[in-house]
């Protein structure tokens, strides 16, 4: 997620100092940016660059802000709004979709603030399919049907979600296992679903749940074991909350292609490990992804498990997870548009 902090008094600039600071180590936070003053000029900027903008101000002047830019909650950044003694943190757009309603306990536990949700499914303690879709990494093939699935959630009504016959969903069940919020769902299943696809139903209005392509970049020291690899894949995913079957791809560079720890991790997961060319990693470029000196006098490219992780995730896909290092081994995570 890339972050701005925008605040208009000199409190404020204080408090989005500080948080930046804590949020700089966090590795499922890309970058987060520092604004001050000159509202006007800066929010249809960060409206359109950032994936979460975190207003530290009174609620009329960011709603005044906001209210011109405003066009869809699938498009909409998320929005929070911060007091200057950072006494409370309000989701105040894009709770769902643009994950601000997660965004607000991070932060107000960030901060030791009150968190405010006013969402209907949260507050009624249930558990709306825009959530699931946000949280699994899926896209709705019909947006407008939310506001009918989530109706229907809080009147506790039964939500059948059809999977396919030889899919692995583990994810999903694991999911609304251990998730607190209620829903009631039952299952079916058939061959006629696609294997990246879940189809859910109430009455007679459907939608499609389709997976977005996750990839996970490694990189590593010569002759590094599987074993430390996967550790550093399994600490990664548990800050995403993401579930091993969720994973479709592993990625690394060409120069990679013969380590055998990640040949070995690729077999051990079942999931299978795309090698980027050289001269795809030299002509890629973002402002998003580390730049390794070092990297770049040894084998001519400034990244490995980054560029290669947001290559193989396709075209527009984005970072969810930095590079970090455990030991010998980088990780990151990308996933598609």
């Amino acid at each position: 997620m890339k972050i701005a902090i925008i605040s208009v008094s000199d409190k404020g600039q204080d408090l989005a100092v500080a948080l930046k600071e804590k949020l700089d180590y966090d590795s499922t936070v890309i970058k987060t940016d520092l604004y001050h003053k000159n509202v006007r000029k800066y929010f249809p900027i960060l409206f359109y660059e950032y994936d979460a903008i975190i207003a530290i101000m009174a609620s009329g002047i960011l709603i005044r802000s906001i209210a011109p830019l405003i066009e869809s909650k699938v498009t909409d950044p998320a929005v929070l709004n911060v007091d200057d003694n950072g006494n409370f943190v309000i989701s105040t757009l894009s709770g769902h979709l643009g994950g601000a309603n997660k965004l607000t306990y991070k932060i107000a536990d960030l901060i030791d603030a009150t968190p405010v949700i006013t969402t209907s499914t949260d507050v009624n303690n249930k558990l709306g399919i825009d959530v699931i879709a946000k949280d699994l990494y899926l896209s709705i093939s019909d947006t407008k049907e939310i506001l009918f699935f989530n109706k229907a959630i809080l009147e506790n009504e039964e939500i059948t979600f059809t999977l396919n016959c030889d899919k692995n969903y583990d994810y999903l069940f694991d999911y609304l296992e251990n998730v607190t919020l209620e829903m009631n769902v039952s299952f079916n299943y058939s061959d006629k679903v696609n294997t990246d696809e879940i189809h859910v139903q109430c009455g007679q209005h459907k939608l499609i749940l389709k997976e977005k392509k996750i990839v996970v970049g490694i990189g590593c020291r010569r002759g590094k074991e599987c074993e430390k690899i996967h550790e550093g894949l399994v600490k990664s995913i548990s800050d995403l909350n993401i579930h091993k079957s969720r994973i479709n791809m592993l990625a690394s560079a060409e120069i990679k292609k013969d380590e055998q720890g990640i040949l070995e991790l690729s077999e051990k997961l079942n999931i299978p490990v795309n090698f980027v060319e050289i001269e795809k990693l030299k002509l890629f470029t973002s402002n998003d992804v580390a730049r390794s000196e070092f990297v770049f006098s040894k084998f001519g490219i400034y990244g490995v498990c980054e560029p290669s992780a947001l290559i193989t995730a396709g075209f527009d896909s984005k970072l969810i997870y930095k590079k970090t290092s455990y030991d010998g081994v980088t990780i990151s995570v990308a996933v598609s548009k």
